[in-house]
């Protein structure tokens, strides 16, 4: 069955930097769009950057402008989102979605990684 899988979240300090991944399987065709979302406590689910299947101009929430950086991997099927100097304040749950079928939306979403920054 089709599933994303989101992995690399974790405890950093102010100023470090992480690198999250989502790994798509159970499909074999590139997807269209792939994004990352973010959830905070207390907070409503914000999308954070998303990038085409071409890997043409992604856009970005203004909140993370030049401090993230998405990307992605056809041929492993895997999204990445690489965040540096990182601030308290994008403590969060990070979720990755996509466009698996090509239908214009969201249809699969992962599980969520926790990114904490203390």
């Amino acid at each position: 069955h089709v599933q994303l899988v989101e992995s690399g979240g974790g405890l950093v300090q102010p100023g470090g930097s992480l690198r999250l991944s989502c790994t798509g399987s159970g499909y074999s065709y590139t997807s269209n769009c792939m994004a990352w979302f973010r959830r905070a406590p207390g907070k409503e689910r914000e999308g954070v950057a998303v990038i085409h299947s071409r890997r043409e101009d992604p856009i970005y929430s203004d909140s993370v402008k030049g401090r993230f950086a998405i990307s992605r991997d056809n041929a492993k099927n895997t999204l990445y989102l690489h965040m540096f100097s990182l601030k308290t304040e994008v403590t969060a749950a990070y979720y990755c979605a996509s466009d698996i079928l090509w239908v214009g939306k969201f249809d699969f979403w992962g599980q969520g990684t926790q990114v904490t920054v203390s």
